[in-house]
């Protein structure tokens, strides 16, 4: 378990499958000792009769699913296999969860840990951090999450991103959460929201912020260089950040600068972040009104 809590149960569902198949082994006295019949494998669950679509793009196969704990056992004929609990899942899809990678469930979480509009539509993994991130805080920023309480209130007993999301597990949530690190919180951390840019001193501040979270187990570096403070970050600013990010395997996720005219431009910016970090990224919002060829050449870009 790292800062984020345990990512990973049931939720991933057939995405790191393990797949039994029925191998055995023979001593030589078994060649005259009676076979004993096979005791038959007891599960927690097992979800019966339907079409398992495991995720990787293969067309769907009849299959069961056994699961014990929180964890998928088996898939595959499971016939005899005895369970506390069967779904009949005869005429019905079994897939893993899927993931909302831009959630922006922050504060519903505080407040219902269920996530019911999230979970009954399938999404078992919330991926937060947009462009904010609901860490590393200071006192100022602090404040400012609470004068922009509207219906939900809440106390802020966390500072740094990874306190927030235990805090969401200690309280208890049904969806699995995962954050980035909001470049314009790091941003607001060390500059405050003005149109400024960081001297070398700051930069570094910046970078240290952004190392300790990654420590912490956040996913990477999330911008949203179309809104302010966000927009005031440089190119060269979300590189260095990037940088650091990808020193743990991190990725770079953005809502681009740009969705009309100034799209290939923006796309091009992203690139440019991937390459010189040496990181994965990500297109939050890729669109093109009014314009087919822009959106292609933007596409060509990314292939």
């Amino acid at each position: 378990m790292n800062g984020f809590g345990t990512l990973w149960p049931v939720s991933r569902m057939l995405a790191l499958l393990l797949l039994f198949s029925g191998a055995s082994a023979f001593s030589a006295c078994s060649a005259i000792q009676p076979e004993q019949p096979a005791e038959p494998q007891r599960y927690d669950v097992v979800i019966r009769g339907g079409t398992v679509y495991d995720g990787t793009g293969s067309p769907g196969r009849p299959a069961d699913v056994g699961i014990r704990g929180d964890r998928i056992a088996a898939v595959g004929a499971l016939d005899a296999a005895r369970a506390r609990r069967v779904v009949d899942a005869r005429g019905l899809a079994v897939a893993p969860g899927f993931i909302n990678m831009l959630s922006w469930s922050n504060e519903s979480l505080i407040e219902d840990g269920r996530s019911q509009s999230e979970i009954r539509q399938g999404v078992t993994l919330e991926v937060l951090g947009e462009g904010h991130s609901m860490g590393p805080l200071d006192d100022a920023m602090k404040e400012s999450l609470r004068r922009s309480q509207i219906d939900i209130k809440y106390e802020i007993p966390w500072t740094t991103l990874s306190e927030y999301l235990m805090y969401l597990e200690r309280r208890g949530i049904s969806t699995n959460v995962a954050s980035f690190v909001g470049a314009a919180t790091i941003r607001t951390h060390v500059l405050g929201l003005e149109d400024v840019q960081p001297t070398p001193g700051q930069m570094e501040r910046m970078r240290a912020l952004v190392r300790r979270e990654m420590e912490a187990g956040a996913l990477g570096i999330g911008s949203a260089l179309i809104y302010s403070p966000g927009a005031y970050a440089r190119t060269e600013e979300l590189i260095e950040l990037c940088r650091v990010a990808a020193r743990h395997r991190g990725k770079y996720t953005s809502h681009i600068r740009g969705e009309g005219t100034g799209l290939l431009e923006s796309v091009e910016e992203l690139i440019r972040i991937a390459r010189e970090a040496g990181i994965p990224a990500q297109i939050h919002h890729i669109k093109s009104p009014g314009s087919r060829e822009r959106m292609d050449r933007a596409l060509e870009m990314v292939e």
